[in-house]
């Protein structure tokens, strides 16, 4: 089989972003896939994403998964997931070395069985079409027989305003211009129709505002969907500079940045709880990265996780790095 590899893009980033600054936004996202009903209030466990996938030559190639965790609800579950912008040919191959890579992880040996438990795993996709199909499976043919296991899709495109809202499901805010990308030409050239591309973006800012005034969603969770909202922005609209401009004038400019990095500082400066595990999940992103790019500077490891170039020195001096 032909070799596979997964490169990074800034879709990924805003998805583990997304997973690593504001992770109770995941629980309404796997009550939608896996008709879960979990309460929001239970404690997720992250598993490192890096695996390590044995090849035929003996040596050993690095994978990064989109994520893996366990919700730990009435029974502790086991959940993979994927973010994907557009069909592909190998996810089926990646998601099924992922899912083996991360039973074997936890696996053990009884009695000369070797026992695995396999996670939950699903798609996000961010494109779709009339040929993406809303179920994957993969099936397995072994001496013993035959076993097969579905994998859910979850096409971002297809969630209104109105449903992500009603649903909960803030973690697609930052993928919703996705389903905006087919006129982006006609909003270069039509301002009427910008303008209600635009009148969408003010729904959604005062959506948000409004939850977090009832204490729904932090000051922090809320800033951080509309940053991660500006850079899928930038990239997707990078070539339509109207479409660009005319969503940013409504949703904000860089500015949102600092106002949560305040946030989290002011968090830190008080005690708060918050504060400390802000910097707790800080100190892990650093780390992560670090490890994951050993020759990067300093200066690029604070612009991929959004710190001082001062954190991340004192907390790689912290680890000898």
């Amino acid at each position: 089989m032909e070799e596979v590899k997964l490169t990074s893009t800034p879709y990924d980033d805003v998805f583990r972003t997304l997973l690593n600054d504001c992770s109770d936004l995941i629980i309404p996202v796997i009550n939608e896939i896996f008709g879960e009903n979990y309460s929001g209030e239970e404690k997720i466990i992250f598993s490192p994403n890096e695996h390590f996938l044995n090849q035929q030559d003996g040596q050993e190639e690095e994978r990064i998964t989109d994520t893996s965790f366990q919700i730990l609800g009435r029974e502790p579950k086991k959940y993979h997931l994927e973010c994907q912008s557009s069909t592909d040919n190998s996810m089926l191959v990646r998601i099924f070395e992922y899912d083996t890579q991360i039973a074997l992880d936890d696996g053990k040996i009884k009695d000369g069985t070797l026992i695995v438990t396999f996670p939950h795993s699903a798609v996000l996709f961010l494109r779709c079409n009339a040929s993406t199909p809303d179920k994957m499976k993969i099936k397995m043919i072994t001496p013993g027989g035959n076993l097969e296991y579905s994998i859910p899709v979850m096409k971002s495109q297809h969630y209104t305003i109105k449903e992500i809202f009603q649903k909960r499901l803030l973690f697609l805010i930052p993928f919703y211009i996705f389903s905006h990308e087919s006129r982006f030409v006609e909003y270069e050239r039509d301002e009427t129709k910008l303008e209600l591309l635009k009148q969408e973006y003010e729904q959604i800012k005062y959506k948000l505002e409004e939850l977090q005034r009832q204490e729904e969603i932090s000051e922090y969770s809320r800033c951080t969907i509309i940053d991660m909202s500006n850079k899928v922005l930038e990239h997707i609209a990078k070539r339509y500079d109207s479409v660009r401009k005319g969503v940013k004038s409504v949703m904000g400019g860089k500015v949102l940045e600092y106002e949560a990095k305040t946030i989290r500082e002011e968090g830190r400066a008080v005690g708060r709880e918050e504060g400390r595990e802000e910097g707790r999940i800080l100190t892990v992103r650093i780390f992560q990265e670090a490890k994951r790019n050993p020759d990067a500077t300093i200066e690029q490891i604070a612009e991929k996780v959004g710190c001082e170039v001062r954190e991340v020195a004192d907390i790689l001096r912290m680890f000898d790095m």
